[in-house]
């Protein structure tokens, strides 16, 4: 849980942080579907790639921390599975709240906050 907070934290945060990029887009005529496709696929390019990453570290490390688990096997696929589809969905969902919102702000409203 701790991770997937830490995960939906991140991904709204880099997300929030793109407002204005969002409204100058916007401002320049490009379609509301264009400007989600493309902040969902970067969350979700991002989100593959930590997965990657976390999962590789994680099956090297199962082995030695393999007496903390307990009716669990070290590389149990099962487990690896549900995690890595647990992160995937916040990573898309924190990505596709914070720009649903900023979408939906006026173009200048998000010009103005500079």
């Amino acid at each position: 849980m701790l991770c997937l907070v830490g995960v939906y934290g991140v991904m709204s945060y880099a997300v929030n942080e793109r407002t204005r990029e969002i409204g100058v887009r916007l401002a320049l005529g490009a379609a509301p579907g264009q400007v989600r496709a493309s902040v969902l696929g970067r969350a979700a390019r991002l989100a593959v790639v930590g997965a990657a990453i976390g999962t590789a570290a994680a099956l090297l490390l199962a082995r030695v921390m393999s007496g903390l688990l307990y009716s669990i096997p070290p590389g149990d696929p099962a487990t690896f599975a549900a995690v890595v589809a647990a992160v995937m969905f916040v990573a898309v969902v924190a990505s596709y709240l914070p720009a649903r919102r900023a979408m939906r702000l006026d173009p200048l409203i998000a010009l103005r906050d500079e």
